[in-house]
């Protein structure tokens, strides 16, 4: 059976190991999968459900697709392209609405976490930010979509979504009802100051995280500032000491090996070792990707042929797809 695979990044400027690790190293695994179709977007419409500077989102579509790349995800295997440039996802998106109910909406926890407690000056498109999502996926007969933690209840309207379309016009299996695909470990990198908070562009503190873009004298200097404490590394109360069983992970991550042969390979050592082989591997796989990142936005022409690319290749599929809704409904 093909695997559909359909998932987006918001281009959010400044891409770091948190995205890397907990998305991006999984989209090129998927890639290179036999029997894989993959689709990865990215969701332009879906950043200005907050204020942006425009000339910033259109760096940021660029560097996002820079990153994409230069991380393996190969243009001639996998479709890359901006939500913005199929006028599909926003047609689907308004069809979809109607079919979408308040109440499923109203128990979205990520729109009362985002909005905070002055939710009316939220932005309606924040609020309905997961049937625009609903219709990225839907649009593709995707059939697996990667996703986080944060992103599970918004599938789940997806799948409702589906559904109820099928359901109100009569039409079983038209809109393919998606599965989930949800990485097992380490899909939640941290910040490299408070163990508790995922690693986040919006810190204020640059030594949180490590961007995809920094140089390796930077990386360096963050993991040798990353916070620990004073005990050996050992697997016990690993699960308490949020700030080392962070580096812990992400290390394995790098290193493509579970948690617990980690610290089996580490036990005993002090985190001053450790944080030295850490930064040695971590150097070895961020580097590369961050020098390729720097070559490939100094060749803007080349980046927005692969847009153009994508875009012409994404639309002829949600175009098609869109046409088809339009008859079912009756337009």
């Amino acid at each position: 059976m093909l695997k559909k695979i359909f998932s987006g990044v918001q281009p959010s400027g400044n891409l770091h190991l948190g995205n890397f690790l907990g998305a991006i190293k999984n989209f090129v695994s998927l890639q290179n999968q036999e029997n894989t179709d993959c689709v990865y977007c990215i969701v332009d419409l879906h950043a200005i459900t907050t204020k942006q500077d425009p000339k910033a989102l259109k760096e940021n579509i660029r560097e996002t697709l820079a990153t994409f790349i230069a991380s393996g995800i190969d243009p001639k295997k996998s479709i890359i392209f901006n939500q913005s440039a199929v006028s599909a996802h926003s047609e689907g998106a308004w069809i979809l609405s109607c079919i979408a109910r308040m109440g499923w909406l109203n128990r979205m926890t990520q729109f009362k976490e985002k909005a905070g407690k002055d939710k009316e000056k939220a932005s309606v498109g924040l609020y309905s930010y997961p049937i625009l999502m609903a219709s990225d996926i839907l649009l593709y007969d995707s059939t697996h979509v990667p996703v986080g933690d944060d992103q599970k209840q918004h599938l789940e309207l997806c799948r409702d979504i589906a559904q109820k379309f099928n359901l109100d016009f009569n039409v079983p299996d038209f809109l393919k009802v998606p599965e989930p695909i949800i990485q097992k470990y380490f899909s939640r990198i941290m910040s490299l100051k408070d163990g508790t908070k995922k690693m986040s562009k919006s810190d204020p503190s640059d030594l949180s995280r490590v961007n995809l873009t920094d140089d390796k004298d930077v990386i360096k200097n963050k993991i040798k500032k990353a916070k620990t404490d004073s005990l050996p590394i050992s697997e016990k109360d690993i699960e308490k000491r949020f700030e080392a069983k962070n580096l812990l992970e992400i290390y394995s991550s790098l290193a493509e090996k579970k948690i617990e042969d980690t610290i089996n390979q580490f036990d005993g050592r002090n985190f001053s070792e450790f944080k030295e082989k850490l930064s040695d591997i971590m150097v070895e796989k961020i580097s590369p990707i961050s020098l390729e990142i720097n070559k490939l936005l100094n060749d803007k022409k080349y980046l927005d042929k692969i847009l153009i690319e994508g875009i012409e290749k994404a639309d002829k599929i949600a175009n098609k797809k869109i046409l088809e809704m339009k008859k079912i409904i009756g337009f």
